[in-house]
């Protein structure tokens, strides 16, 4: 699936708005616009291939509860997209790729249900991605309002044994803070588990891209980009450039 380094803008969505929150505090959400299809339309003119979507109301209540402004995304646009929030059932599952996603992220259900991330690996094969939030060297879980006593490494494992297609790992402390990414942390946690890693959270410049990227080869895959598009530190065409470098 990841044949060369890929940089994927991401969408959050509150109350159907495009929001970013900084370091997960949904008390701390900026608007970015009010049309999250005419956002994933410029992200798509750009050169995306994969869009991140994230229902961040879903993500706290436990189910879906963005499914209109995601329907609008899909019409918008012919690029992949990789929906995540709130998906704790298989038939959440079901209905997130009945609606359009290409791909699907499971974080807490994971946790909380193991045997839901096997049953929809093994029903929507390479269409599923496992969420590890990290805050403080523990899995989040819930919106990242609960913090789980599992590790980073017990939950690749029960990833792997799922057969994801790959783990998105987001560094909490640094999501939306624009503070430069571990590029470090991040190639010894791909290093770590038997799966691609696609980083995120914190990424601020062309060269947290660069520095992602020349760790590919140890199974770093890709970037999830927001807040520092929507700011307008560089484009999206200028970080699928610094992708290719």
């Amino acid at each position: 699936m990841f044949e060369s380094f890929t940089v994927i803008p991401s969408i959050d969505l509150k109350d159907g708005q495009v929001v970013r929150l900084l370091r997960g505090d949904m008390n701390r959400a900026t608007v970015y616009g009010a049309d999250p299809g005419q956002t994933a339309r410029r992200f798509e003119r750009e050169g995306a291939a994969l869009i991140h979507i994230v229902d961040l109301d879903g993500a706290i209540a436990g189910a879906p509860r963005n499914i209109e402004a995601i329907a609008k995304i899909r019409a918008a646009v012919k690029c992949a997209i990789d929906v995540s929030g709130g998906l704790r059932t298989i038939e959440a599952v079901r209905a997130a790729i009945a609606g359009g996603a290409d791909r699907v992220s499971i974080g807490s259900a994971a946790i909380l249900d193991p045997e839901l991330v096997r049953r929809a690996c093994g029903e929507f094969p390479g269409m599923i991605f496992g969420s590890i939030d990290i805050r403080e060297g523990r899995l989040a879980v819930k919106g990242w309002v609960e913090t789980s006593r599992l590790t980073v490494a017990e939950a690749a494992d029960r990833f792997a044994a799922a057969g994801v297609a790959a783990a998105i790992v987001t560094d909490i402390s640094r999501d939306g803070a624009q503070v430069g990414v571990d590029a470090g942390r991040v190639e010894e946690i791909a290093r770590a588990v038997r799966i691609p890693v696609i980083a995120s959270g914190g990424v601020a410049s062309l060269d947290d891209i660069g520095a992602l990227r020349t760790r590919f080869e140890a199974g770093v895959v890709g970037v999830v980009v927001g807040r520092a598009l929507y700011e307008g530190n560089f484009s999206l065409s200028d970080a699928l450039a610094a992708a290719i470098r």
